[in-house]
């Protein structure tokens, strides 16, 4: 029997989470059933079985994978350009995330956050990524001379993280998002440091 290469089951797996994302976020997680999971993927339940154990490793590691692209983003140009792509990728190809399943998949998160305690020790695991991703962030912008320094970083990174999720919950009200660039740069203006003239 022929092994089979690396390349091939990343090629899979990323096709399995590619195709779940949309079925999780048209579906919500408990209406994304096996069959729904087959028909979105395009490949049968032992097929993504065997790469993820079951229905809730899937969920975990699709999080886990937007939170991994969130965290490269920001560790390249902050948690805002993070909300800037939210709010401005037409699609979900490549590295880009679809506004609306990158939505879906935050909202089933928050939910489950908020009514599964199990999963919620598992998640602050991975969400910590993106924390720790922000803060050293800042700390370098803060060494170059471009943060404020009167204020905590850990205080400038639960303020963006904040802003974040006030984004997702404007989002998932359905309210117009064309209008928010604006805010995003009182949020990165609130942040940078301010030379003193005189």
């Amino acid at each position: 029997m022929p092994r089979v290469s690396q390349d091939h089951l990343d090629a899979r797996r990323r096709q399995i989470l590619d195709g779940a994302r949309s079925c999780f976020a048209r579906y919500g997680y408990e209406g994304a059933t096996v069959r729904r999971l087959e028909e979105a993927t395009g490949l049968s339940r032992g097929a993504i079985f065997h790469h993820f154990r079951d229905k809730e490793s899937l969920f975990l590691a699709l999080a886990e994978d937007d939170v991994l692209r969130m965290a490269e983003v920001v560790a390249a140009q902050g948690l805002v350009q993070v909300m800037r792509e939210l709010l401005s990728s037409p699609a979900g190809t490549g590295d880009t995330l679809s506004p609306a399943d990158w939505l879906g998949t935050r909202l089933e998160v928050s939910r489950r956050l908020r009514t599964d305690p199990e999963f919620r020790a598992r998640w602050a695991e991975r969400s910590e990524q993106l924390t720790v991703a922000t803060r050293e962030r800042l700390l370098r912008q803060r060494e170059a001379g471009k943060l404020r320094d009167d204020v905590d970083v850990h205080v400038l990174t639960a303020f963006l993280e904040l802003v974040l999720e006030g984004l997702v919950s404007h989002l998932a009200m359905g309210l117009p998002a064309d209008d928010m660039d604006p805010v995003l740069d009182l949020v990165e203006e609130t942040v940078r440091r301010h030379r003193r003239s005189g």
